[in-house]
């Protein structure tokens, strides 16, 4: 399967002074799974296959239940091709 990109925009129901810890979770979940990823202001971006981004997409929910979340607000946006989609194709040029 091509490689694609996968933004995650996630947004756990927390108390504020538990939203970033909560975040930071599920950053250190997309970080421990080995695929290559960006992380930014509003959402991380994640490069593998497509099932694989899915697969932590859905641990990402659990993540934030474990943290106390009762409720999981997720935003996903795919780039698939055929020919597969890569970050620094998109971005590299804007990098120093």
């Amino acid at each position: 399967m091509p490689v694609c990109n996968l933004s995650l925009q996630i947004i756990p129901n927390v108390s504020d002074d538990k939203l970033y810890s909560t975040v930071d979770k599920v950053i250190d979940l997309i970080r421990n799974s080995g695929v290559k990823f960006e992380v930014g202001p509003m959402e991380t971006t994640m490069e593998g296959e497509l099932t694989e981004l899915l697969e932590i997409v859905a641990k990402a929910q659990e993540v934030c239940v474990e943290a106390g979340a009762k409720r999981i607000c997720s935003v996903v946006k795919i780039d698939y091709s055929p020919q597969g989609v890569t970050i620094d194709e998109k971005v590299g040029k804007y990098r120093k």
